[in-house]
This record gives C-alpha cells, sequence and structure tokens, in this order.
C-alpha cells in the first residue's frame, strides 16, 4: 500500500508538506533532523516552513509512516518506517539506520520487567547503536 492510501485511511489529508518531507525522507541515506527536512525539503517546495515540517512528522509518525531515531547529539532524527513492528540498529559513525522486525522477541523481557515493577508496558522503542559493516572496516 503507498503511503498516501495509508495516510487517507488513517483519516489524514495529503498535504504539501507531508508530500515533501515523504520525499526527502524517501532520498535520505541516514536519518534527518527536522532542521534538515526543512532545508532539503526547502529545495522542492521554497514556501515550506519549519513549522509545518514538524507537524507533518507528527502526523506521519503517528499513522506509522515515520520512525524517531534518537542520535547522539541528542537531536531526533526520522527515517521512513516499514509496515509492522520493527526496531532499530544505527550506526554510531555514518548515521545509518537499519530496521530489524521483532515484537515477539521481546515478550518474555517485558513480562520480566512488568513482574519485577509493578508496570504494564503497552509500547517499547529499542534502538541499537554500534558500527555497521563499513564503518568497522575504516
Amino acid at each position: 500500500m503507498r503511503w498516501e492510501e495509508q495516510l487517507s485511511r488513517a483519516g489524514w489529508r495529503i498535504t504539501m508538506p507531508r508530500r515533501v518531507v515523504m520525499r526527502v525522507l524517501e532520498r535520505a541515506a541516514r536519518p534527518l533532523s527536522p532542521q534538515e527536512i526543512h532545508a532539503r525539503g526547502r529545495r522542492l517546495h521554497r514556501s515550506l516552513g519549519l513549522v509545518s515540517v514538524y507537524r507533518a512528522l507528527m502526523v506521519l509518525e503517528r499513522a506509522g509512516l515515520v520512525r524517531r531515531v534518537h542520535r547522539e547529539d541528542r537531536c531526533d532524527g526520522y527515517v521512513l518506517a516499514s509496515p509492522g513492528h520493527h526496531h532499530l540498529l544505527v550506526c554510531r559513525r555514518c548515521g545509518r539506520a537499519v530496521e530489524f522486525p521483532g515484537a515477539e522477541d521481546l515478550s518474555g523481557l517485558i513480562a520480566q520487567v512488568e513482574r519485577r515493577t509493578g508496570f504494564r508496558v503497552e509500547d517499547h522503542l529499542l534502538q541499537l547503536v554500534g558500527l555497521c559493516g563499513p564503518c568497522r572496516d575504516l
């Protein structure tokens, strides 16, 4: 299913800022900050505002189309999200982010955490940081 269909089915409109943000992220080789998305997006549509980029990212994240990546510089980046539940591997050197599937793999750990803490886990985010193959070989 195309992202436009997915967004429409979720009840959201297809707007110019959302189109531009998706187009920028489709071309990105690494997670981009909202400011980087804005700068690249302005090359595609001169009137794109930074506030519009933030709003578009919020909607696209809620719709499951983009995923937030926590970067070491403490500025969140964004990448396109694959359908289903995935986690991220992020290269510390080049910043490349790669998704890998797995909600069921954590069920035992989540159950253990719930027993020990009394929390009821409703969602989780797993991001592993290291060096990708090309960066390891440098």
